[in-house]
């Protein structure tokens, strides 16, 4: 069965209000971006976090995507409990040894598994250094397979 966008799951849904306003707040005022993207972030943040929890790829977030992330990470409580719901454990944050850049064909395999997921996933913010490596949506809504 082919997702459409009304029965694609989101990021928003699975954190809840309470929570999802907070990461938006934390990303508006931390992170200088508009309520408006703050939230998609904030959407997209939580579902890679769950599609990391089973992805069969290594998952590695765009740079938008990891201002909610580390937001999602700062709230220490309700990640652990998404963690714990999600994957059975608390994922730890492995960040780039030495802050090294992104590997765009990772960040692509990710935003890729994310659909596979069923997630909704926002293409523009799927960037790594302005480069877009989402477009998850120019294949018709074919799901997508594991690497």
């Amino acid at each position: 069965m082919t997702a459409t966008a009304n029965d694609q799951r989101t990021g928003r849904a699975v954190a809840g209000e309470e929570l999802f306003d907070s990461l938006t707040r934390f990303v508006v005022v931390h992170n200088g971006q508009s309520p408006e993207r703050a939230a998609r972030i904030a959407d997209q943040a939580v579902a890679f976090l769950v599609t990391a929890a089973t992805a069969t790829v290594p998952m590695v977030p765009s740079d938008d995507v990891d201002l909610g992330l580390h937001a999602l990470i700062l709230h220490t409580k309700e990640y652990a409990a998404l963690c714990e719901q999600n994957a059975g454990r608390f994922l730890h944050h492995n960040p780039t040894p030495g802050g090294g850049p992104r590997d765009p064909e990772k960040v692509s395999d990710s935003a890729h598994a994310m659909k596979s997921a069923g997630f909704m996933v926002f293409d523009d913010l799927w960037t790594v250094d302005g480069t877009n490596l989402a477009q998850c949506d120019s294949d018709c809504g074919r799901p997508y397979g594991q690497a």
